[in-house]
């Protein structure tokens, strides 16, 4: 009847642990999921930078057509849109409501291309370079772009970036910290089990093995339930809002995914391992 007491003590033990360590890894799936979020809006957002670029009244058909097929070949691109004298002049009279080609004689714009950027060249520093390249061809009147923008939303996004990074290590801590509590107090209950196997002669590593499997199990087990939660939230998510497709992709499920029960596995082995270890090198009197 004791045996059967201890037994249901130790397993409610580890039942415990598997909770603590299943909702541990769910705010850490939780942060790592919102890093790689912020990231993908990032990139969404840099990407739609756009860097405008008049041209001449000089240029002709021929110059046009050269330039679109270079905007195209360029690496800093990512599309490319032609605006032509006559699409600006009808832009701008649903904007204002009112021709001035009537009062002018002419259509006072030029054509240009909107030129939208690769995230690696959506920086202040790369668009300079960019402009003052594009400068030099007589064909183009100039190139505008918001430069003030870019700075603040570069800003920004750098400022959210180091926020999540150090939410990021301080959760991965705290979690750490309490799965390596929640095992050693699991393993702290099978004291007497491990000095009594030590006392008939039992190896370390052979000790260690029962305890190792477990929390292999027990570590992949609360990853998987984690995932599972996470997985249910993701789609809860893009059920409200299916616009947000845009920026959750499938890779970021399959990333947290497989990160968040090898992550479980790796703490929960470790975890064990030293307090398997530890409880090796306790006295006899500290047992009790």
């Amino acid at each position: 009847m004791k045996e059967k007491k201890t037994g249901r003590a130790l397993g409610m033990q580890w039942f415990t642990t598997g909770v603590s360590t299943t909702l541990v890894l769910i705010l850490l799936g939780v942060v790592i999921f919102f890093m790689m979020f912020a990231n993908r809006l990032s990139d969404s957002v840099k990407e739609n930078f756009t860097v405008t670029v008049l041209m001449s009244i000089r240029a002709d058909e021929a110059d046009v057509a050269e330039f679109e097929a270079m905007f195209d070949l360029m690496p800093y691109t990512n599309k490319v849109e032609y605006i032509s004298k006559e699409q600006a002049l009808g832009e701008q009279i649903d904007a204002m409501g009112v021709d001035p080609s009537e009062f002018l004689g002419a259509n006072p714009f030029s054509a240009s291309f909107e030129l939208k950027l690769n995230r690696e060249y959506a920086v202040s520093d790369s668009i300079t370079k960019i402009v003052t390249e594009l400068k030099q061809y007589k064909e183009i009147e100039d190139v505008i772009y918001q430069k003030d923008l870019v700075d603040k939303v570069n800003d920004n996004l750098r400022r959210i970036g180091y926020v999540l990074l150090t939410l990021a290590v301080l959760l991965s801590l705290v979690s750490f910290s309490l799965i390596r509590s929640t095992v050693r107090l699991s393993v702290y209950s099978s004291r007497y089990v491990i000095r009594a196997m030590e006392l008939v002669g039992a190896e370390w590593s052979f000790i260690r093995r029962p305890f190792m499997l477990r929390s292999a199990i027990l570590g992949l087990l609360s990853g998987l339930c984690a995932d599972l939660f996470l997985l249910l939230g993701m789609t809860m998510l893009l059920h409200f809002d299916a616009t947000l497709t845009e920026y959750i992709r499938p890779n970021m499920m399959v990333t947290v995914g497989l990160v968040i029960p090898f992550f479980g596995l790796l703490l929960t082995l470790y975890c064990t391992y030293f307090s398997v270890n530890k409880c090796l090198q306790m006295k006899t009197a500290e047992l009790y």
